[in-house]
């Protein structure tokens, strides 16, 4: 699969994407668009400790190059492209929050978690910027391998002070080259990445948010 440069600050709207998989038209005349949505795979840990207080998680914050439905690849230091024929079925930051809320539901560790738009109050509340999210080549004629990067705080209590804060690095290797392999990559890489995120916050809200 031959990765397409990305192009300046313009995207793709969303509405030209489906259109295309409801069509099976192509970029470029080439391919058909394949829509992915990756899959979450976190099991709840006994040593994550439960808690009686609420969790609201915020998208994340991300450059352009990230906040969209393409799917990055590095195949020079300096330089990131994209998957041509693929995309995400949302923007990086928001599988990534998708990600943590399910995983917190899932959990059964919290009086309540959602998003800022759920309503819900929070006593906690988890921000993060997404600072990679992409398929990088270290190795010409070796598949790549998935970097997903994340800088996270927890702000809590009068004047929603920060509580804790931690940087998050996951790599995975894919088994090869192909775009359903490299997917299956950021599968691995964002259940890890996710599960340590989990972990990490409900430890470290337990004496401040009380």
């Amino acid at each position: 699969m031959i990765p397409a440069p990305i192009p300046g600050r313009r995207r793709l709207p969303m509405a030209i994407v489906i259109a295309c998989l409801l069509t099976a038209c192509s970029f470029g005349g080439s391919k058909t668009v394949t829509l992915y949505s990756p899959q979450l795979h976190v099991e709840a840990r006994p040593d994550w400790p439960a808690a009686t207080w609420s969790l609201v998680v915020a998208k994340p914050l991300a450059s352009d190059a990230l906040d969209s439905v393409r799917i990055a690849v590095r195949v020079q230091p300096n330089t990131l492209q994209v998957y041509q024929g693929a995309v995400w079925s949302d923007p990086a930051p928001d599988l990534v929050q998708r990600a943590l809320v399910q995983a917190f539901e899932d959990s059964g560790k919290l009086a309540s978690v959602g998003r800022p738009s759920s309503g819900i109050h929070g006593d906690v509340f988890l921000v993060m910027d997404l600072r990679r999210f992409e398929a990088v080549y270290e190795q010409p004629k070796q598949p790549p391998k998935v970097v997903i990067e994340l800088q996270a705080k927890l702000l809590g209590g009068p004047g929603s002070k920060v509580m804790a804060t931690r940087s998050f690095h996951t790599e995975v290797a894919a088994s090869s080259e192909k775009v359903p392999a490299v997917v299956a990559a950021f599968e691995a890489a964002l259940s890890q990445s996710t599960a340590e995120v989990v972990g990490w916050t409900l430890a470290s809200g337990q004496g401040p948010a009380k």
